[in-house]
């Protein structure tokens, strides 16, 4: 029989959470609070299911996202999330069907991209993302690191740490959060449901934990950044403290903060390990250690995935370092956003549009996401075989247009 591939209705809302659950080998079961709890912060429009026989074998669903780009723009993001094909129903062609259906949406709405953190990494380059920025975790020991205890828990320059509580960072926490989207880009948006879900309101996926909370002030006690911790109660056999301190959330935007609260975790009484949670991969934490061979590299892994939809929108609505111009065959299977384009930009301004012109590097629309957000070379993509460098030197003129001094940093997973 035919799969059904369609929006489902809020009566068919729990079994869609229960299809969700058996993708992600959870247990099937969804309580009455818990849809009751989420369902008003999910459009059903938005919300496939593929039935078998009345039966959702299949999930899918996206929601609108903001997203940085470099400079301090920002772009609209078709967020897809919660994407699963039960086992009985793999290699179906189910996710092609439900993928193809919501960007077709999406491109018509005018998202500019769309967006996905992807739970293995081969499943979504076929449909023209790519991995456009990368997190790095680290475990660092404190001991090891060979900080000097009088300095390290006392900011430079005027400013302070507070502890606070969760409703403080409810408060101070979207400005910050907001500032660090104007200095970095691949920043998604933080809904308020996203600012409650992560400090206690709201559903877990797990037993909640109260974390600690601290805020950096700087010299004019502006908050500039905080951040969000658990440690464990270790002890070894001599009766000495061996505590993790492990972070659940740091958000700062400006350098002096980071540094604070950095050195602020690794200066805690009993807390022999920090471990950092995701980082963007040039986090200045291991260079701040006297000993930086003390943060041992723990995960290294693409974070947000990003598939562009409108090639103007997406080049125009970031900054560029220097002057040139450069024309740009992409290829998109799916037809969403194909064709040559001829990109002039400067440090002044920019401009995108369509053009018959002699194409100066041709690659597949994938490509394209990861360059736009800055995190990777051209060069280096032609070295692999994903971009053809048809201009000679092309590739080393747009690595000038396109790289950037901080790396692409996405905190929150969706």
């Amino acid at each position: 029989m035919t799969v059904d591939v369609r929006a489902v209705t809020q009566s068919e809302f729990p079994d869609w959470n229960r299809a969700l659950r058996t993708g992600f080998l959870r247990p099937p079961v969804v309580s009455e609070e818990e849809i009751a709890d989420r369902l008003p912060h999910v459009d059903l429009g938005r919300t496939l299911g593929a039935f078998d026989r009345g039966r959702i074998v299949a999930t899918f669903r996206s929601f609108r996202q903001e997203v940085s780009t470099v400079g301090g723009g920002g772009v609209t993001a078709d967020a897809i999330t919660q994407v699963t094909v039960s086992p009985t129903h793999r290699r179906r062609g189910l996710l092609s069907r439900m993928m193809s259906e919501d960007l077709a949406a999406a491109r018509e709405r005018g998202d500019a991209i769309a967006t996905l953190i992807a739970a293995e990494y081969p499943i979504y380059g076929r449909f023209g993302f790519g991995a456009a920025s990368w997190s790095t975790e680290w475990s660092v020991d404190v001991r090891r690191a060979g900080l000097d205890p009088r300095r390290s828990g006392r900011p430079e320059g005027g400013g302070r740490i507070d502890l606070t509580d969760a409703e403080e960072i409810r408060e101070v926490g979207p400005e910050v959060h907001r500032r660090l989207a104007g200095v970095r880009a691949g920043v998604t948006d933080r809904t308020t449901r996203g600012w409650d879900v992560g400090t206690g309101l709201g559903a877990q996926g797990e037993p909640w934990r109260e974390p600690y909370y601290a805020l950096y002030r700087g010299e004019s006690g502006e908050v500039e950044g905080y951040v969000s911790y658990t440690a464990d109660d270790k002890w070894d056999d001599a009766k000495q403290p061996v505590n993790t301190a492990t972070v659940r959330d740091l958000i700062a935007f400006t350098p002096a903060a980071e540094r604070a609260l950095w050195l602020y975790l690794c200066s805690v009484d009993w807390i022999a390990t920090v471990r950092s949670g995701y980082r963007a991969p040039d986090d200045p934490l291991p260079m701040l250690l006297p000993d930086p061979r003390a943060a041992r590299t723990l995960t290294h892994v693409d974070m947000l995935w990003v598939r562009v939809l409108d090639v103007v929108r997406v080049l125009e609505s970031r900054t560029y370092p220097v002057a040139d111009g450069l024309v740009l065959d992409l290829r998109d299977g799916d037809g969403f956003a194909g064709g040559r384009y001829r990109l002039d930009a400067s440090p002044d301004g920019v401009s995108c549009v369509r053009t018959t012109e002699s194409a100066d590097l041709a690659f597949d629309i994938a490509e394209l996401g990861v360059l736009a957000f800055g995190d990777e070379s051209a060069v280096r993509l032609g070295r692999l075989g994903r971009v053809d460098e048809l201009t000679a030197g092309a590739a080393a003129r747009a690595d000038l247009l396109f790289r950037t001094p901080l790396r692409p940093f996405s905190p929150d997973i969706f």
